[in-house]
C-alpha cells in the first residue's frame, strides 16, 4: 500500500468555527453546533476533499467564559454514529477520556461506531486537562487528578480497551444453524486484566470490526503524554505553531518509537493549523481584521484562562504586559501553556494583544492565498515537521470549503495528495497495517505439518 508519501489530513468540524467570534459573523448559522445536518453537511465536504478523517473534539465541563461553540453541542461519539450514515469512506475520530470513562464502556462505544461506520472509527485518547477547574464536580469528585497520575492511570485504560477489543477471534461468531453453534468457544478470549487502577475481565459483547481495532490517536506534548503516544499512539495532533519547534517536536517524538519496537511510519504527526483563506493576501488580512474586530478582549481572554491553567485576568488592565502575569501551570493544557510562555518572552505583547496572537495572529504564514497555503504545506511536510496536518477552520464551513475548492487541487497538482481514497477503513488511509487479535493461537495441525 505504501507509494509515494502524501499528506494526511483531518477536519476538526467544531459549530461555526475555532475562533471565539465566529458565530457573529452575519453569515454564520445559528445553533450549527446542536445542528446534525449542517454537521453532515461538513463532514460530507470533508469527505469531498478526500480528507482522512473527520474529527470531534469534546469538553466535559464548561462555564459562563467558555467557547461558544462549546457550550450547547452534541455528545461525540453519539454524533459519530450519526455521520457514519451521512458518509462513506472519511474516517471518523472522536475525543474521550480515560480520567472520566471506564475501560469496558468506551471500549463497546468505539467498536460500535467502528461496526457502523465499516471500519472508519478512530478513538481520540485524552486525560483531560482541568480547563474549566470544575470538571472533577461534574463527576461526583471534589478535585482533579494531577496530571502524571492521570498518564499512569491511561497507561492502563488504554491497555485494557485494546485488549477487550480482541476478546473475539474475527472468525469466532459461525452461526452454524445446522449443528446450533453460535459461536467457537476456543475463539472467545475473556482479558482477566488486574492493574493498579483496573480490574477487567471480559470479553466485551462485541466483535472486531473490518479494520480490527478502532485507530489511537492522542495529542500529548508533556513528557508522559509523548511517552504514552510512542508506545501507543498511531495519529499524534500537535499544536506547535512555530516551524522550527514543529520540527523538534517531531523529531523526538519519532525517536522514541524504537524504544517500543515501532517504526516511524507506524505513527502520523498532524499539525494543527487554522489558515484564512482568500484570492488575495490583502483579502485573507481583512477577513483576520473582522475576526478580530468582532472579538470582545475580555471573552478572549476568559476563554484562553482555562487552558492556560485558569487565570484571574480581570486583576490586570488590558494594557498590563503579560509577561507581569503570573500563569500557574498546574491542570493546564502543557503544549499551550509551553508555546504561549515562550510567545510572551519573544513578542513582549500587552492581555489586549494576546489573544489575537494566540488565534492566530503571530504567524501570518497561514493567512493567504491557497497557492501561499499550499507553499506553506508543503514545507512543514517536505521539511520534517509534519505527516500532515488538523485544519482548524476559524470559520466554518466557509473556511472548509475553500480550502477543499482551492487549497487541495494545488497539493494534488503537486503530488502532495491524494486523488482519491485507495481503501474503504481509515487504517487503508493512514496506511495502518490491521492488527493482529493478541489471542489468537496457529492452528495445531498446521504448525505440527510445519
Amino acid at each position: 500500500m505504501m507509494g509515494k508519501r502524501q499528506i494526511h489530513l483531518s477536519a476538526y468540524l467544531v459549530g461555526t468555527g475555532i475562533h471565539v467570534a465566529s458565530w457573529r459573523l452575519p453569515t454564520a448559522k445559528r445553533n450549527a453546533s446542536i445542528d446534525i445536518e449542517y454537521y453532515k453537511q461538513l463532514a460530507q465536504t470533508a469527505e469531498r476533499g478526500k480528507f482522512d478523517i473527520a474529527f470531534i473534539a469534546d469538553s466535559l465541563a464548561v462555564n459562563e467564559d467558555s467557547h461558544p461553540n462549546i457550550l450547547n453541542r452534541f455528545e461525540p461519539i453519539t454524533l459519530l454514529a450519526a455521520l457514519a450514515g451521512a458518509t462513506s469512506k472519511i474516517g471518523l475520530v472522536a475525543t474521550a477520556s480515560t480520567t472520566y470513562h471506564e475501560p469496558y464502556n468506551l471500549a463497546r462505544l468505539f467498536a460500535s461506531v467502528d461496526h457502523i461506520s465499516n471500519g472508519r472509527a478512530g478513538w481520540n485518547m485524552v486525560t483531560t486537562g482541568d480547563a474549566t477547574g470544575e470538571t472533577g464536580r461534574n463527576f461526583s469528585r471534589s478535585t482533579h487528578v494531577p496530571h502524571d497520575q492521570r498518564y499512569e492511570q491511561a497507561e492502563e485504560f488504554i491497555d485494557v480497551v485494546s485488549g477487550l477489543w480482541d476478546s473475539w477471534e474475527d472468525d469466532a461468531f459461525v452461526q452454524d444453524k445446522t449443528t446450533g453453534v453460535f459461536f467457537d468457544p476456543e475463539k472467545m478470549h475473556r482479558l482477566h486484566y488486574k492493574g493498579q487502577h483496573y480490574t477487567v475481565q471480559g470479553p466485551l459483547n462485541i466483535g472486531r470490526s473490518k479494520q480490527g481495532q478502532p485507530v489511537i490517536v492522542q495529542a500529548g506534548a508533556s513528557e508522559p503524554g509523548q511517552r504514552l503516544a510512542a508506545r501507543t499512539a498511531e495519529v499524534v495532533f500537535s499544536h506547535v505553531k512555530d516551524f522550527e519547534r514543529a520540527k523538534k517536536f517531531y523529531h523526538s517524538l519519532k525517536s522514541r518509537l524504537p524504544d517500543y519496537g515501532r517504526t516511524p511510519d507506524e505513527l502520523h504527526i498532524l499539525q494543527g493549523i487554522s489558515p484564512i483563506i482568500a484570492d488575495t493576501k490583502a483579502e485573507a488580512e481583512v477577513i483576520y481584521e473582522q475576526l478580530h474586530d468582532l472579538l470582545l478582549p475580555e471573552q478572549g481572554l476568559r476563554f484562553l484562562s482555562g487552558y492556560l491553567g485558569k487565570v484571574d485576568f480581570s486583576k490586570y488592565s488590558l494594557d498590563t504586559p503579560a509577561a507581569e502575569v503570573i500563569f500557574p501551570e498546574e491542570n493546564g493544557i502543557q503544549s499551550h501553556f509551553e508555546w504561549m510562555t515562550e510567545l510572551i518572552r519573544q513578542k513582549n505583547p500587552t492581555l489586549r494583544q494576546l489573544y489575537a496572537l494566540l488565534e492566530g495572529g503571530s504567524n501570518r504564514e497561514w493567512i493567504g492565498t491557497p497557492e501561499q497555503i499550499a507553499d506553506a504545506m508543503e514545507k512543514w511536510f517536505t521539511q520534517g515537521a509534519a505527516d500532515g496536518f488538523m485544519f482548524i477552520a476559524p470559520i466554518l464551513p466557509h473556511g472548509l470549503e475553500v480550502f477543499v475548492d482551492k487549497v487541495i487541487p494545488i497539493l494534488q497538482e503537486r503530488g502532495l495528495y491524494r486523488l482519491d481514497y485507495e481503501g474503504d477503513t481509515l487504517r487503508d488511509h493512514l496506511h495502518l497495517k490491521k492488527p493482529p487479535n493478541r489471542f489468537r493461537v496457529p492452528n495445531k495441525q498446521l504448525t505440527e505439518r510445519r
